[in-house]
């Protein structure tokens, strides 16, 4: 496996984006959602969770678990502790999110705010832990970036369809997970690939630095598709790959299942190929020294979901393109 880094960036990423403004601006479907979007139901949690151990098998992962398991967070609690109370103190809650995903958290053109399925959650977590949605801080970061910016101090939380994984879970504290993905590839629709691994097999593919897209194509972390013979194109940010199969310089893009059937109905001239790889969940991240407020994000998460704010919130944004009821990737408690 051969790997190159793109430094592609903004520039780049807005001219999709200006190219997309009608679509986002409507802040609904334009036209048909793109069959190749409805995927197969994810396998079931236990299988997240005997692909994330298989990473790093036997390995800590400090105040959450001992066993590198995806759901094992602390449990909800609506008690106020020094992380919950400092953030209550600063009246601000400083979340990393996405800037660039179309449905997920991307920039409406014609208003300039972040908006999507994690922005409304970011809120939701604004709303409940300083009582104003309001004082939200939206920090854009990059997908490479998240770890180091929780780490650093740089944001209080992050929600950026941050795969839970036993290396990260090493790194920083998890929420409970609350959506269930797998990785899915994009390929040009005039690709003669026919499932995944035809369009992955010997080709350029796109990755996200620091995703678990890439690390599918690791032999140093057990990648499932280490042998593919795949020459990887890294980048900043996912975007990045829809610019480059739109200038013919990769041959498919590999990311989730969320972001894929995004981009597939942000472009019309890419497709989603049969075949999926790494069943995951994602999470909310934030300090392993915190668990005061990893309890807090729980019980928002919980209360989120048990009140009908999750699933009209898919409704709105992410539906018309998964083409599956919410309960399908709600990850169900384990």
């Amino acid at each position: 496996m051969r790997t190159r880094t793109v430094p592609t960036r903004g520039a780049a990423a807005l001219a999709v984006l200006a190219a997309c403004a009608t679509v986002l601006g409507g802040g609904g479907p334009s036209g048909a959602a793109p069959a190749a979007a409805n995927d197969a139901p994810p396998a079931v949690r236990q299988t997240a969770v005997q692909q994330t151990t298989a990473q790093q098998t036997g390995e800590k992962s400090g105040e959450q678990s001992d066993t590198c398991d995806p759901y094992s967070s602390v449990p909800p609690s609506t008690a106020d502790g020094p992380a919950v109370n400092l953030i209550k103190a600063k009246r601000s809650l400083v979340i990393g999110v996405d800037q660039n995903s179309f449905r997920w958290g991307a920039r409406n053109p014609n208003t300039g705010q972040i908006e999507g399925f994690d922005i409304d959650l970011a809120r939701a977590l604004g709303a409940a832990i300083i009582g104003d949605p309001d004082k939200v801080v939206l920090k854009p970061v990059a997908t490479a970036d998240r770890v180091d910016a929780v780490q650093k101090g740089r944001v209080d939380l992050i929600v950026r369809t941050m795969t839970i994984n036993c290396d990260r879970m090493k790194q920083v504290a998890f929420s409970k997970p609350y959506f269930s993905i797998s990785q899915r590839v994009l390929v040009p629709k005039t690709s003669p690939a026919k499932n995944l691994d035809e369009a992955i097999g010997g080709r350029n593919v796109c990755v996200a630095k620091g995703s678990t897209a890439a690390d599918v194509f690791d032999p140093n972390k057990g990648g499932a598709k280490k042998d593919s013979k795949a020459r990887l194109t890294v980048v900043e940010n996912q975007l990045d790959c829809l610019v480059l199969m739109q200038l013919g310089k990769v041959d498919a893009t590999m990311t989730d299942n969320g972001l894929a059937a995004g981009q597939a109905a942000q472009d019309q001239t890419v497709r989603i190929v049969d075949g999926d790889v790494q069943p995951e969940v994602i999470g909310i991240a934030m300090l392993k020294t915190s668990p005061d407020l990893t309890a807090r994000v729980n019980q928002v998460l919980a209360d989120y979901h048990a009140s009908g704010e999750w699933g009209r919130s898919y409704d709105r944004w992410l539906k018309p393109y998964m083409l599956n009821d919410a309960d399908h990737y709600w990850p169900a408690p384990h």
